[in-house]
């Protein structure tokens, strides 16, 4: 039976570390780290997100700016909010929640706010750091999925990296990590020829495609690290129940170690968005 890897436990880890660093922050430099939230719409999932954020934002002794807004606002509307925020020098963390209504144009609004401000890593300035030089902000859920790997494994240096999905929120962020930790990183994706034998040659598998239960235990190598990505709402027995990517109960059986869902990837994604913020505060006012 495969080690599980309790993301809830890595996320408490991480917000206690990052309450010493901001109450060090406010005794020595009298700076209080501020993120603000901008949820457009109602959004079910994106509320229950947006709440769970600032709720361990609070916790954790940063400042918590929450704005939001009707589904019909105007996209200039948001701009403008967004250049307000940026001047705001309170705040250092702008987190615009997607995805947004059809009538926004979604890449001008993420790269209206200010790389310095930008804590989700979308940024295309972040973005080209992160594949140049690595000093960009790394976007959180990947971020998340790298701490647990390098927790549960240490040095990742040769190991064959597959990661079943091309998306720029996950994907491509999560290759560009693990290729600065020295793996093998093969991108799989819809068009991928025989996806079961080359899942099949992974010593770490990241599924992050968003098919629930698209990946069998059978896909899975013998041993291998299983980070999966995937929240999917399915009906059973009446129920709506989550469930990943990787079909948990076959995979368990036959990885060496397995993030669950939930419990695995979501709790480290918004801790690991706080110690983007609070990087970047430090950043801001010139903090090593």
């Amino acid at each position: 039976m495969a080690t599980i890897i309790d993301g809830k436990a890595a996320a408490l880890k991480l917000r206690e570390e990052l309450s010493v660093t901001v109450s060090a922050l406010k005794a020595e430099h009298d700076l209080v780290p501020g993120l603000a939230v901008v949820l457009v719409g109602e959004d079910p999932a994106s509320q229950v997100y947006v709440r769970n954020k600032a709720k361990q934002t609070a916790e954790v002794g940063m400042q918590s700016f929450e704005h939001r807004l009707s589904a019909d606002t105007a996209e200039s509307d948001l701009l403008a909010l967004i250049d307000t925020l940026n001047s705001d020098p309170q705040v250092h963390g702008i987190l615009v929640q997607l995805p947004l209504p059809d009538h926004i144009n979604e890449p001008k609004v993420i790269n209206a706010v200010s790389h310095e401000k930008d804590v989700d890593g979308f940024h295309l300035t972040n973005v080209g750091r992160l594949n140049t030089d690595g000093k960009g902000v790394v976007p959180c859920t990947p971020l998340g999925c790298l701490m647990m790997l390098k927790a549960e494994l240490g040095d990742l240096s040769g190991l064959n990296a597959v990661i079943v999905g091309r998306s720029n929120i996950v994907g491509k962020p999560m290759a560009a990590l693990l290729l600065q930790a020295n793996c093998t990183v093969t991108i799989a994706h819809s068009r991928t020829r025989d996806l079961q034998s080359l899942c099949q040659t992974a010593d770490i598998l990241v599924a992050a495609v968003g098919r629930p239960k698209m990946v069998p235990g059978s896909w899975v190598k013998s041993g291998a690290t299983v980070i999966d990505v995937g929240i999917n709402r399915i009906e059973q027995d009446g129920k709506t129940k989550l469930v990943g990517d990787v079909d948990y109960d076959s995979a368990e059986s036959v990885a060496g170690a397995i993030t669950p869902v939930p419990g695995g990837v979501g709790p480290m994604t918004i801790a690991c968005l706080l110690s983007n913020t609070v990087q970047q505060a430090k950043r801001q006012h010139g903090i090593g």
